[in-house]
């Protein structure tokens, strides 16, 4: 996998290009700043892109508002951002135009090799990779289309956020998988999400509440 990374804190930035090109990706460019972002993923086309939310030279946004640009300019481009912080604006603003190949994880997530490549792969193949702090914090702040699910459904939901398949999910909860597609089903029905949208309703049962 070709990819991009953002990020300023120079340890950071060497670390995540040391265990990237361990696990067999190649980093076709860094960016320490949020200008040099968009030029460096317009040349590179990479694969996928990891981005810091927080860049020089404003440390407020310049990573997100990179990335917002980006997908714009290549629909679809994958996009795993890091955060200090759960900051829900910016979660939300991420996510507003489509979930597909959107991750938000926590910095001290990426300490956690296994999950953050984890998360990098499901990313690239168009998934969706948020935090559980993330979506947590998401869902207390932004619940109220959320009124109508059972405490289960929405725990369900929760880690749909995450980007869990149904089997994970089981697993998780410690449940059958024919129970997860019940519930799964149940949070379709209650958020008006028709038949019709099959094929993304999981995406959509994520944006429901983020849109709110």
């Amino acid at each position: 996998m070709r990819i991009v990374i953002a990020e300023d804190n120079v340890l950071l930035r060497e670390g995540l290009v040391l265990l990237l090109t361990s696990d067999g990706h190649e980093v076709v460019a860094v960016a320490g700043s949020g200008p040099e972002i968009l030029p460096a993923l317009l040349e590179h086309r990479p694969d996928a892109a990891v981005l810091d939310v927080r860049l020089p030279p404003g440390f407020r946004d310049e990573g997100l508002r990179a990335a917002i640009e980006a997908r714009k300019a290549l629909p679809g481009l994958p996009l795993l951002v890091l955060s200090q912080y759960v900051e829900e604006t910016y979660a939300a603003e991420l996510l507003a135009g489509g979930a597909e190949g959107i991750g938000y994880l926590l910095k001290d997530r990426v300490s956690r090799v296994d999950e953050f490549l984890d998360a990098l792969r499901r990313v690239a193949e168009g998934g969706t990779a948020l935090d559980p702090e993330v979506v947590s914090q998401l869902m207390t702040s932004r619940h109220d289309p959320l009124q109508a699910l059972t405490a289960r459904e929405r725990e369900v939901l929760g880690l749909m956020a995450q980007g869990l398949d149904n089997t994970t999910i089981a697993a998780t909860l410690v449940i059958t998988e024919r129970s997860v597609s019940k519930h799964i089903g149940a949070v379709f029905a209650k958020l008006g999400l028709p038949p019709s949208d099959s094929g993304h309703r999981r995406v959509l049962a994520v944006l429901a509440y983020l849109n709110s």
